[in-house]
């Protein structure tokens, strides 16, 4: 993490040893190229290497990054003076001084504590830890790179550059004679200062556009949009089996899914859906299934009072096309009164794949009660299920397959949920999954990009699309952290030449007022820490 240099040496760690106030534009100590401190938390990589190119770029368009980082300097001010302000009010708001203005709360609690939320409610894998030290270093890297350029531009060497771990977080830093920067004006000082979060700010803009940009980027390669590919099955998912990576999710329900986003959108709505069925607002799901069929299915069983199906088969019951809000809940003891051996029989679940659909259940069907999809030889047969368990159609096709490479091999096969796929190679597919949709939808990795020639390419967008969300998150985060008036970071430090350059106290009472806001701005950062730790334990 960066940390703000101070101008009147309180924090000598990051003063060069023995160095003295110099007008040479270049460190008269040279440091050896690589050299590095090991201890049992913190170790660190120096190096250098990149002071000279630094220095002479900075100096070679100084011009340029002058203007550059004046208008980081408005920007984080900006942003120091905005992030003090919603810490006071959430500190506010934790003391319970003020009910607060609805929809900022809402703003704050849906982005601040709904993001902490989301993050530590889930389980994180290896690669996501992966994923966040790549970030971090990028990042810090970064904000580091944008103080030397901004201290190169107004004639400050550096020292050396390092990479460090500090117990278990990576870092970046960039050392220079501040003994100089006593002998800077003070909108230069302040300039290097605010460099680092207006880096960070310029960072989460490129990763944002980037992101946006992507599949422009990729088109040649890969197409996107098209259909979700499916990149990695978890064994403890309820689909284990079922998919596996290279396979092309094409519909949910009959209806087709283009990108993650309608994947989340339609599980939770068919999850909502049967929340309405267990409040006896039904949808239900028919097929026309043939009357002889049916004449032939097994019967249903008759055990503590409800109906059960032997075997891996599914209890069915048939319904009116024109009236089709019957209450399909084997659980309620109303429902299993109405339930009679006459309409109930049981059948497996693949059995009315391929069949036309009927009910109100369907969101591609047309309900029209005057006119019923199913002919007179016909009934619209509904799945009787548990309250809270979903029935939905997967369809997907396998265009990764070598089976699948082969002519007049396009015609697709329904097999059911219950059905290993070594039983059956088809480029296309549908099954049923009956369960929970939102543990289900949780439990694969889908992306939206395909390969348009090499398979083994698949998981690149993926990678460089996660690596581009992540920078984004913890580059905003490290911004937002040294915009805050606390101490050991650089908002101490632009607090600091702030006070010196805007205000016209003496130096009594603006270092009177540098400490009281610095005191106040820790205790309020710790309370608001410790708020959103006990927010997401709850």
């Amino acid at each position: 993490m960066a940390e703000g240099n101070n101008i009147q040496g309180r924090r000598p760690a990051r003063r060069a040893a023995g160095a003295t106030p110099s007008p040479s534009l270049l460190p008269l100590r040279r440091l050896p190229h690589l050299s590095n401190s090991i201890s049992c938390w913190y170790c660190d990589f120096k190096t250098s290497f990149f002071n000279e190119p630094l220095f002479h770029f900075g100096r070679k368009h100084f011009r340029w990054l002058r203007i550059w980082f004046s208008i980081g300097m408005g920007f984080s001010l900006t942003t120091l003076i905005g992030v003090t302000l919603i810490m006071l009010l959430e500190s506010a708001k934790a003391l319970n001084l003020y009910n607060g203005i609805p929809w900022l709360n809402n703003i704050l609690d849906g982005s601040i504590f709904g993001f902490y939320s989301s993050v530590f409610r889930y389980s994180i894998s290896v690669a996501d830890i992966g994923y966040m030290c790549i970030s971090s270093i990028i990042s810090v890297s970064i904000h580091e790179l944008g103080h030397a350029l901004a201290a190169t531009s107004e004639g400050i060497p550096i020292e050396y550059t390092a990479l460090f771990l500090a117990v278990l977080f990576p870092g970046a830093l960039v050392a220079f004679n501040h003994d100089l920067l006593q002998i800077i004006p003070r909108a230069s000082t302040l300039r290097i200062y605010c460099a680092g979060i207006w880096h960070n700010a310029a960072l989460c803009v490129v990763c944002a556009l980037t992101v946006f940009l992507l599949p422009f980027i990729l088109y040649p390669l890969y197409s996107h949009g098209e259909s979700l590919m499916v990149l990695d099955v978890s064994a403890e998912s309820p689909l284990y089996g079922y998919l596996s990576p290279g396979y092309l999710i094409t519909k949910l329900d009959g209806n087709h899914i283009h990108t993650t986003k309608e994947w989340t959108e339609m599980t939770y709505l068919l999850d909502r859906q049967i929340f309405q069925t267990t409040n006896h607002y039904t949808r239900n799901k028919g097929y026309c299934v043939p009357n002889l069929v049916i004449a032939e299915s097994k019967n249903a069983e008759i055990l503590d009072n409800q109906f059960k199906c032997p075997n891996d088969l599914t209890l069915f019951t048939t319904i009116s096309c024109a009236d089709s809000s019957t209450i399909n809940d084997i659980s309620s003891n109303e429902t299993d009164r109405q339930l009679t051996m006459e309409n109930i029989y049981c059948f497996p679940a693949k059995g009315v794949l391929g069949e036309k659909k009927c009910g109100n259940g369907w969101s591609n069907v047309v309900k029209n009660d005057t006119n019923c999809p199913c002919t007179e030889d016909e009934s619209c047969s509904t799945p009787v299920h548990m309250p809270g368990v979903s029935w939905v159609e997967i369809t997907f096709s396998r265009p990764y397959s070598s089976e699948c490479t082969q002519a007049g091999n396009e015609m697709g096969s329904s097999y059911s949920y219950n059905k290993s796929l070594s039983e059956e190679h088809k480029c296309v597919g549908s099954f049923v999954f009956i369960g929970d949709m939102i543990s289900m939808s949780r439990s694969i990795r889908l992306t939206e990009y395909q390969p348009r020639w090499l398979y083994g390419f698949a998981y690149f967008p993926d990678l460089v699309e996660k690596l581009l969300v992540n920078s984004f998150h913890v580059s905003l985060m490290l911004a937002l952290l040294n915009s805050l008036p606390v101490y050991y970071l650089d908002g101490e430090s632009i607090l600091e030449v702030a006070l010196c350059c805007f205000g016209s106290l003496t130096p009594t009472r603006r270092e009177a007022v540098l400490r009281s806001s610095l005191v106040a701005g820790t205790l309020l950062c710790c309370l608001l820490f410790l708020r959103i730790l006990l927010f997401v334990i709850s």
